[in-house]
């Protein structure tokens, strides 16, 4: 376990701009950052960054967090794995300390399989270059596809041996967890004893962002008509296959730098590529582009250009996924090789420099290109043309973004000349796809709505209470929300001469009871037991940094920074609200100075706009919450009413309902809503 004390060193150097900004492009929109999320698959960009509140949160998927949570997220790391990553990036030494078996249990099954792949890449390399086996058989043969060691070296590639345990052996005597080991996909089990998967075959660590191996692709040497030629590790908690591009992590820095990224089906492909110094390549494993793929492609560059196969199976690689890289606002082209060849052999064959000359001279446009083979299959045939019209429109169409509006027009212009149709006709096509694309995504949320509506109304009829008082005693998660947030954002400010809001509001919600949400009983806990035992009370960062992640991610969701008041709107808009007393009620020479040429920006902290509402905001959600308790007692004393009593015993119900009405009146006047009846 890390020690408090380098955990705050690491706290106090965090900058979550720094961090982030080195997974993702961040431009400073006012006082925050923007960009495209890593998380999700959006065209615009939604991945707001604060750096006044140290967290981040994407308004497209719901992701929020901080520096910690966004490394633990985004590269599968534990929480003491990212604090880490942390420490090494900003040069601190990590003190580390025991750690308790139950916070040895929390551990995530990430942690092992990164180091269990971390072992394997170490044994795979070693029996390459260290045994006669992995020389004669592993090493001849790459060298013989024109690999150098350097490269194979940069690569990490490896030789599992053909006998048939001896990973697994070795995995055993280095006492690794059996488990995980079969979850690792390296080791499987026949009868009840494990063996290599990946015997006899050429090795390829697949590696993330930072370098670490996530799981590995296999290539047999052998000819076995049985066994496929490639096998990968088996899906894990680290190992997603649309989510990775292999090579990325060797190809990042070359793709920004080129603003152009390659795309290549194979591993070999890719390692040939760098071996001739042509570096901005990734490949995709021979699948179907992904959207998690192309929005790892568009983190670095917006310009992916395609290398495929000249035969028809290539082209029908090149053109999958087509619709989806051009949702995502990328610029794509398409090269397609000479017959016969592929990445690997053509550019062994012509060398780096004609290789790239016939990139740059053989890009196609690939809508157009689209476009041009299906023609050619439709000549003739009025029934295919019009499905080759639908088909380009429904294309054209998800170029959808503002910014592309030009070059929407472009392609329908070209291709309504290549189909020989109106160009208006075509304009209109696409426009009517666009439209059923919008109306689909506006229906899912007012029908969601409406179903949540439908499912209150259902359950207030079936519990017997009005809909309303349904929705205020059991729907009033917001106001618990609220109530966590005013007292973590400003427990520390005084709320009168004796208390500070924490104390304050602590004081005036004895009923944990009445709170649903455990995060914020868990809030109230911690406020209680420091205010107990009369220790410094925590600021809001206390708890975006907490080691609770559960915690943590509870507080990231309570400062959501939806909308940023711009400096203009507050100076040309605002000010009719008025000024506050305060302004007025300086000293006569601090009143003339703040209304002084020079000093607008001292004038603007006395907009009313900008009053400290704190202890209307405290009364209001305290007043809710005591509403909520007078009711639901009410409730327990008509229930109460409704069975038989005494006469005493009714005239004290009538008395103790007439009572809590009182108080409900009272409380709704100071909310200023109104009785449900």
């Amino acid at each position: 376990m890390i020690s408090q004390q380098t955990i705050q060193e690491i706290l106090a150097r965090i900058d979550i701009i720094d961090v982030i900004g080195g997974f993702v492009k961040l431009k400073k929109r006012g006082s925050n950052y923007l960009g495209l999320c890593p998380f999700h698959n959006e065209r615009t960009p939604s991945f707001t960054v604060s750096p006044a509140k140290e967290i981040y949160k994407c308004f497209g998927c719901g992701r929020s967090g901080n520096s910690i949570s966004f490394i633990m997220e985004h590269e599968k790391y534990s929480y003491v794995e990212a604090l880490k990553w942390l420490a090494k990036k900003y040069g601190i030494e990590v003190e580390e300390t025991y750690a308790s078996d139950e916070q040895r249990q929390q551990m995530q099954v990430a942690d092992s399989l990164f180091i269990i792949n971390g072992f394997a890449q170490q044994f795979f390399s070693d029996q390459l270059f260290n045994t006669e086996e992995g020389l004669d058989i592993g090493l001849s043969y790459l060298k013989e596809r024109g690999f150098r060691e350097e490269v194979i070296k940069k690569f990490q590639l490896g030789y599992n041996p053909e006998q048939r345990d001896a990973f697994a052996k070795a995995a055993v005597t280095a006492r690794y967890n059996r488990e995980l080991l079969l979850r690792s996909g390296l080791v499987v089990n026949r009868n009840d004893q494990l063996q290599d998967n990946y015997r006899g075959r050429i090795i390829f660590p697949i590696h993330n962002h930072s370098g670490k191996v996530l799981g590995f692709g296999a290539r047999i040497l052998k000819t076995n008509d049985k066994a496929p030629k490639y096998i990968n590790t088996p899906e894990n908690e680290i190992y997603v296959k649309s989510k990775i591009l292999y090579g990325s992590y060797h190809a990042r820095q070359a793709i920004d730098k080129a603003d152009e990224c390659l795309l290549v089906e194979g591993y070999t492909d890719v390692i040939s590529l760098h071996q001739a110094g042509i570096e901005n390549v990734v490949a995709s494993g021979g699948t179907s582009l992904t959207p998690d793929q192309l929005r790892l492609i568009k983190k670095y560059s917006n310009n992916l250009t395609i290398l495929y196969d000249g035969d028809a199976a290539g082209i029908k690689a090149a053109l999958r996924g087509l619709d989806l890289a051009l949702e995502e606002g990328l610029n794509v082209k398409l090269v397609l090789l000479p017959d016969n060849e592929d990445p690997d052999s053509y550019v062994n064959k012509a060398g780096a420099a004609a290789f790239t000359q016939y990139i740059d001279q053989n890009k196609k446009d690939v809508i157009l290109f689209q476009l041009d083979i299906a023609l050619r299959d439709a000549e003739g045939d009025s029934n295919k043309k019009a499905a080759v019209v639908n088909q380009v429109a429904e294309t054209i169409s998800r170029i959808n973004k503002a910014e592309d509006f030009t070059k929407q027009q472009d392609y329908i212009k070209q291709c309504a000349e290549l189909l020989k149709i109106e160009e208006a006709g075509l304009h209109t096509l696409v426009n009517k796809y666009i439209r059923e694309r919008i109306t689909t995504m506006e229906r899912k949320f007012p029908l969601e709505e409406a179903r949540q509506q439908e499912l209150n109304a259902a359950q207030a009829e079936a519990s017997g209470y009005d809909e309303a008082t349904f929705n205020l005693l059991f729907r009033d998660e917001l106001q618990e929300r609220e109530f966590a947030r005013i007292l973590m954002e400003y427990g520390n400010r005084p709320m009168n001469k004796e208390q500070l809001v924490a104390a304050y509001m602590i004081s005036e919600m004895m009923d944990e009871e009445l709170i649903d949400n455990p995060e914020v009983v868990k809030l109230m806990q911690e406020y209680r037991r420091l205010l107990h035992d009369e220790q410094p009370l925590p600021d809001k960062q206390h708890f975006i940094y907490h080691s609770d992640t559960q915690l943590s991610a509870f507080a990231v969701s309570l400062l959501n920074f939806p909308y940023e008041e711009s400096e203009r709107w507050k100076t040309a808009f605002s000010q009719s609200s008025g000024y506050q007393k305060k302004l007025f009620e300086q000293p006569y020479e601090d009143f003339i100075r703040t209304l002084g040429e020079g000093n607008e920006q001292q004038l603007m902290k006395f907009l009313k706009m900008d009053e400290d509402h704190t202890h209307e905001e405290v009364e209001s959600v305290i007043n809710y919450l005591k509403l909520k308790k007078v009711r639901k007692m009410l409730l327990q004393n008509q229930e109460d009413m409704e069975k038989p009593h005494s006469s005493t015993e009714y005239e004290t119900l009538h008395r103790t309902h007439d009572h809590l009405k009182q108080l409900e009146v009272e409380l709704t006047r100071k909310m200023g809503s109104v009785i449900i009846k």
